[in-house]
């Protein structure tokens, strides 16, 4: 079942765009649905943390085993698990401050999980600026998927025919996200000017250090590889899934658009719907279309936001989408599948 509220093809009305959203900020302020909450997010964190550390603990104790291939298991969800806390910290929901924010995203990022948190705030940054631009948005430029027609004509030889298959491919390339992750933080530290660049290299060392270290001490050496190459692939797979039916198959904005803020984030963004345990299982990401309008929202308080946003784009004629989980990957591998064929 979807919900679709409002016109079938968008057409913004630019000038009265900021009053829209400056009307929906005011409502949404008023609800006080904007004001942190955090014993919630300190029991978010306690929580998490306890879990992860709880994983590595299991493994040092568990001792040699291919049993411990569940514990793989568990680790790789729980590194996408503290990498939504450093998605929640690095939009300002659960610290104030932004040194304090800054601090914990490099512990829970570079540290927690091997991922550059300089390097990601910077992709992800340029991301909600420009959701589905084609040209400013980097996670819809031009990779190993394409997800426009016209970058899919672009591809000659071998890459044009992987583009032809990569509806197909798309979920085992899923499995590599969590390694691509690993590469292009490394490659960001060595290539660009981060905020904290030396600190940023020292921890994402110290996590390859420890984590090969610990691995290869309690494991034998064929059991230390499967288990990283298990606790990886989840991680990415977990990580990948979780992002996936965020924007894949929603409309991009084209040079003539000019949506105003309202309907960029808006237009461009689909909801998943769910309980309680698609909140848990996403992080908070199902509420997209909310997110992408509020960044700094608490994520418990994007559930509360959800039909106030619905109720306002459907009195201002915005296409509001949502999906259930299941039939927003089958959109965005639709999608995929449609550009491979373009």
């Amino acid at each position: 079942m979807s919900i679709e509220a409002a016109v079938p093809s968008p057409t913004p009305v630019i000038r009265r765009g900021v009053t829209d959203y400056a009307e929906l900020l005011r409502r949404v302020k008023s609800a006080g649905l904007l004001d942190h909450r955090p014993v919630g997010a300190a029991a978010k964190i306690l929580l998490v943390v306890g879990l992860y550390v709880a994983g590595w603990t299991a493994l040092v104790l568990g001792g040699a085993s291919w049993w411990q291939l569940f514990t793989a298991a568990f680790l790789g969800v729980m590194f996408t698990q503290l990498g939504f806390l450093g998605h929640d910290v690095g939009h300002r929901q659960v610290f104030g401050g932004r040194r304090a924010a800054y601090a914990f995203g490099l512990l829970a990022g570079n540290l927690g999980i091997g991922l550059s948190f300089g390097w990601w705030m910077d992709k992800h940054t340029r991301h909600h600026a420009h959701p589905n631009d084609l040209v400013r948005d980097p996670d819809v430029g031009i990779g190993a998927l394409v997800f426009d027609a016209g970058q899919a004509r672009g591809r000659t030889g071998v890459a044009k025919v992987l583009t032809s298959f990569q509806a197909y491919l798309f979920f085992p390339m899923l499995l590599l996200e969590g390694f691509q992750l690993h590469v292009a933080s490394t490659r960001a530290i060595r290539s660009s000017r981060l905020p904290s660049r030396s600190l940023e290299a020292a921890l994402l060392l110290l996590h390859v250090a420890g984590y090969l270290a610990v691995v290869l001490w309690v494991l034998p050496l064929d059991q230390a590889l499967v288990f990283a190459v298990v606790q990886q692939a989840v991680f990415g797979m977990y990580m990948g899934l979780s992002f996936a039916p965020n924007h894949k198959g929603m409309p991009a904005e084209r040079p003539g658009d000019n949506w105003d803020f309202l309907r960029r984030q808006v237009l461009t963004s689909r909801n998943v719907q769910g309980g309680p345990v698609v909140d848990l299982l996403l992080g908070g990401l199902n509420y997209q279309i909310e997110h992408h309008l509020f960044p700094s929202m608490p994520r418990p308080s994007l559930r509360r936001a959800q039909p106030l946003v619905r109720s306002f784009c459907a009195e201002r004629g915005v296409t509001y989408a949502e999906h259930r989980l299941v039939s927003s990957y089958v959109r965005a591998v639709g999608h995929l599948n449609a550009v491979g064929h373009s």
